[in-house]
């Protein structure tokens, strides 16, 4: 059954990702319509989140940043399908990073690096940064039930020499990299909810303290990795521009959980800045301890 329902949607997929960007983005604005007007996905769940997250705007403030938000959604969704046939020149030209020089000063350093990001404007394009750096590249992600799309998606990374590791095999391939001096970058997106009983560490986020994960930290911690969190600024439809900031160049000197509070902190400055491109489908705030006064 899975391998009928990939060879059912798989060629609808290969149709949307190369359709031009013009037609590409009007599909988008109907596939935003089917999803919020008709059949409302998540609708309150993200109404939810935005009223937990941001209390102090009004009512009218809140409806105008989930419109832009579905709006935002949809066009990530077939972003998503477009990098199964997007080239490496188009790729180049609508994801771009402002400071790749800082990250270069980082590889000098001859340390693996854990990258930490929200999910925030266009975190799967992040990918394109392989085509930039000279450390292996692996993302952090959690497989997919169905084994052809699983397989997909894993191939259409490799295209942009990522390698995806599945969360469970996270450790182990650190560790043997480790072992091997296989100087590398792991993508790490550190800012939705863990089960508050497998939690480690209740901070603040968003004005409320919240269960967060710790593992990009903890890890950094046990194989001595730099960490830098990057930025992702949506400029207008299909186009975003990336920057880097050090967490931290030096892990044992930084008392536990510093670098996962001051990345969450960055996270909620993205957010003020431009609230419409977070990802409020997840029920990031289902875990709330108390409101901070």
């Amino acid at each position: 059954m899975q391998l009928l329902v990939y060879l059912l949607i798989y060629p609808l997929l290969l149709i949307i990702s190369i359709l031009p960007f013009r037609i590409f983005y009007l599909l988008s604005d109907i596939v935003c319509f089917l999803t919020y007007d008709v059949i409302g996905y998540r609708k309150k769940v993200v109404r939810n989140n935005i009223k937990l997250a941001l209390p102090h705007l009004s009512d009218k403030e809140r409806l105008a940043i989930e419109k832009k938000f579905y709006v935002h959604l949809c066009d990530m969704f077939l972003e998503m399908i477009k990098t199964i046939s997007i080239s490496q020149k188009e790729m180049e030209k609508r994801f771009t990073f402002s400071n790749m020089e800082l990250y270069y000063e980082l590889e000098k350093k001859n340390k693996s690096i854990a990258l930490m990001c929200a999910h925030y404007a266009s975190y799967e394009w992040v990918i394109s940064m392989n085509y930039y750096i000279n450390h292996k590249g692996y993302g952090i992600y959690k497989k997919l039930a169905n084994p052809h799309f699983d397989k997909l998606v894993k191939r259409i990374r490799s295209k942009f020499k990522a390698e995806l590791i599945p969360t469970k095999n996270t450790i182990p391939i650190i560790t043997e990299n480790y072992k091997n001096n296989v100087l590398s970058i792991y993508g790490f997106a550190s800012d939705q909810s863990p089960r508050p009983n497998s939690a480690h560490h209740w901070t603040s986020f968003m004005g409320h303290v919240v269960p967060v994960h710790t593992g990009a930290e903890m890890l950094a911690k046990r194989f001595d990795m730099n960490v830098i969190f990057l930025k992702v600024k949506k400029i207008k439809r299909g186009y975003y521009e990336a920057s880097f900031e050090v967490l931290s160049d030096d892990v044992t000197s930084v008392p536990n959980y510093e670098i996962t509070d001051k990345f969450l902190k960055l996270v909620e400055e993205q957010i003020h800045e431009a609230p419409e491109f977070y990802f409020w489908t997840h029920k990031r705030w289902k875990n709330i301890e108390g409101k901070l006064k």
